[in-house]
């Protein structure tokens, strides 16, 4: 897989891959008819997701926005999709990828294809802070406007020890 990508895969996404699941998805709903917090009305699914398998396909989706719609890595906007490995299909066009242009673990940063608010944001430092911030929150997303109650900046990532994530949590009955 390294050697068909170019790259070798993050450490932490390898840990995950290996000592967990290489192949791992679910999804929920909530009723149609639940009203929540105006903050949170945006939420109305998780579906954290990722197979190894798909990985190049994925990937390759992401190149296609490249050189079809983002093919300046001098523009601001653009510049965000380059340099990266998509290991996440949102399901509207944008994905969840490992910055590849940042040394180290590799954050996960989200790409957006529309000009979403979440555009470029690190949504955490490595894989595995990824999975347990996210999980906190009950794997709410995938869409931007999905996690945005969660994030403090461009840069916090899923603050899963935040006021928003804390007030989700006790609505939800969420006991961690």
């Amino acid at each position: 897989m390294e050697h068909h990508l170019g790259i070798a895969l993050p450490n932490s996404f390898k840990q995950v891959l290996l000592n967990f699941s290489s192949d791992f998805s679910f999804r929920w709903f909530l009723p149609d008819n639940l009203e929540l917090l105006n903050k949170f009305r945006g939420i109305f699914s998780g579906r954290p997701n990722w197979n190894l398998q798909q990985i190049i396909e994925i990937d390759e989706g992401r190149r296609g926005w490249v050189e079809h719609v983002f093919p300046n890595p001098e523009d601001e906007y653009d510049k965000v999709w380059h340099n990266k490995l998509a290991f996440m299909e949102v399901g509207n066009g944008d994905y969840f990828a490992f910055d590849l242009s940042e040394q180290g673990e590799y954050p996960i940063v989200y790409l957006s294809h529309d000009d979403g608010e979440g555009h470029g944001f690190i949504i955490a430092n490595n894989f595995i802070d990824f999975i347990n911030n996210w999980s906190r929150i009950g794997f709410v997303g995938t869409e931007d406007w999905q996690w945005m109650p969660f994030v403090e900046s461009k840069q916090s990532g899923i603050n899963p020890d935040g006021a928003s994530a804390i007030e989700f949590r006790e609505l939800m009955n969420f006991n961690i």
